[in-house]
């Protein structure tokens, strides 16, 4: 970079009409401008803007107890005004670069674990409690006990299971991988497209999408998902004026009538904080809460650290600033994503993007909600992307959240296995739940079996009796004649 460059770059004096907004925000103080912040919100926004349109497609495809689907444009609608909401909030209260949206990952949990067991309005009900309670891990201090107890490598592998677990729903939502029916007489439950084959044009475009966002990522182009969902959107769209094809799934790419909608705020208030107690056994829904909590705690935890360590922005001995309202932002995040039904929200690693084009405060968080504000009038636009077009993501996240796993010692035999379990029964048994009981309970027992048993936090031991019995539910329920 040249002198003249880098003067141009240079924090320079503000005017006096923007002085209280530099002053408030730290802009100079941490060595940015407005300009930097700018380019960093629509970094943010662009990389992760397609939450807009997977959220709606995980969420709507899945039917809860009563068979009831959530509507997909309410649901974009939602999706966005939580993020637009709680981003602006997070910036003005935590002066962190750091964008909140409903979390991949948790909204799997809700759409194929939690309303299958009761309805959606149960289901949304859970997430506010979840969030309610992370807010009351923050204020009494708790947070940090319960980050303790759980051994680092758990927490990665509790990552990369869920990475797997979304790659899989990935290639299940496009067609990929289908369930070989029963009448096969086979004991191979899964197969190659729909006949062990992978025919017909919606396929084509997974695997064109596929190829175009790994592509994109191995550039490290910024914006590489979100390219590539418009960029297979587009084909999908040409491929299905030509050919007018009716297997596209959930969504099929037609041109709207209307590009600019009114936004549909239908599904706002549509929870029932304590119905899901009358849907299911209180130690199931305990443990669907302890599940919610533990990925959206340390996912939190990770990431907030992970961009604020990026942006140069921790002290000498590590710490965040304003730690405890970005923790209390994000655990009100939870609540609004449950009471809009646009599941849990929570901070975005993809807020890196937006550090890496300069932003160092929660101004640029202004510009990030600002576009996700928008966007709630582009409705129609977001829903024409049909499920090979955005699956693509998934897999890629898939990826990206799988990269955790370098950091595990599987040399290590008494942290390694439990993990291996975590990682391999979330995608195997199609459920987050199991797979980090199953991790908890046989780092438990390894533990004890070595006579380690003192250097297991006694948090873990409680959450692995929790499981113990949620494992083995049905035999006690006969048991004691519930049954």
């Amino acid at each position: 970079m040249s002198d003249s460059q880098k003067v141009a770059d240079r924090p320079s004096p503000t005017p006096s009409a923007a002085s209280s907004l530099d002053r408030f925000f730290k802009i100079s103080e941490r060595g940015s401008t407005f300009g930097r912040e700018i380019r960093g919100g629509f970094a943010t926004f662009f990389t992760m803007a397609y939450i807009l349109v997977l959220n709606p497609i995980i969420l709507g495809s899945a039917k809860d107890k009563f068979g009831e689907q959530l509507d997909a444009v309410q649901l974009t609608t939602a999706t966005a005004l939580v993020a637009a909401v709680m981003t602006i909030i997070m910036g003005i209260g935590g002066n962190l670069p750091l964008a909140l949206a409903a979390g991949l990952g948790l909204n799997a949990v809700v759409a194929f674990q939690i309303a299958p067991l009761m309805s959606w309005d149960d289901a949304m009900g859970l997430i506010v409690l979840e969030g309610l309670l992370i807010c009351v891990l923050v204020v009494t201090g708790l947070r940090e006990a319960v980050m303790h107890a759980i051994p680092q490598p758990l927490k990665q592998a509790i990552s990369v299971g869920i990475g797997l677990f979304i790659a899989f729903i990935g290639f299940v939502d496009a067609g990929f991988v289908t369930r070989i029916p029963d009448i096969a007489n086979t004991t191979v439950p899964v197969q190659l497209g729909g006949t062990g084959t992978l025919t017909g044009w919606p396929i084509l475009v997974f695997c064109l999408g596929v190829l175009l966002t790994v592509a994109l990522l191995a550039r490290k182009v910024k914006g590489a998902i979100l390219i590539s969902i418009i960029a297979m959107t587009i084909v999908a769209l040409i491929i299905n004026s030509i050919a007018d094809i009716k297997a596209w799934g959930l969504t099929t790419p037609e041109w709207p009538d209307k590009i600019v909608d009114t936004p549909d705020f239908g599904l706002l208030g549509q929870f029932s904080l304590f119905g899901a107690f009358g849907e299911t056994t209180a130690i199931t829904v305990v443990l669907l809460i302890f599940t919610l909590i533990l990925s959206d705690f340390f996912d939190t935890m990770g990431t907030v650290v992970g961009v604020s360590a990026e942006a140069g922005l921790l002290d000498e001995q590590g710490n965040v600033p304003n730690l405890g309202r970005v923790l209390l932002i994000d655990g009100a995040a939870a609540v609004a994503g449950g009471a809009a039904s646009s599941s849990s929200a929570t901070s975005y690693i993809e807020s890196a993007a937006g550090v890496g084009e300069g932003s160092r405060t929660g101004f640029s968080n202004l510009i990030t909600g600002g576009l996700f504000a928008l966007a709630l009038f582009l409705t129609p636009l977001l829903t024409i992307v049909p499920l090979q077009a955005a699956a693509p993501a998934l897999v890629a996240v898939g990826f990206l959240m799988m990269t955790q796993v370098k950091h595990i010692d599987w040399d290590k035999y008494e942290i390694a296995i439990p993990a291996f379990l975590t990682i391999a029964v979330m995608p195997f048994t199609y459920s987050i739940t199991n797979g980090i009981g199953a991790g908890f309970l046989a780092y438990v027992v390894i533990k004890s079996v070595l006579g380690k048993a003192k250097e297991v936090h006694w948090l873990l031991w409680a959450a692995s009796a929790l499981f113990l019995v949620y494992f083995a539910i049905d035999p006690i329920e006969q048991v004691l004649g519930v049954k």
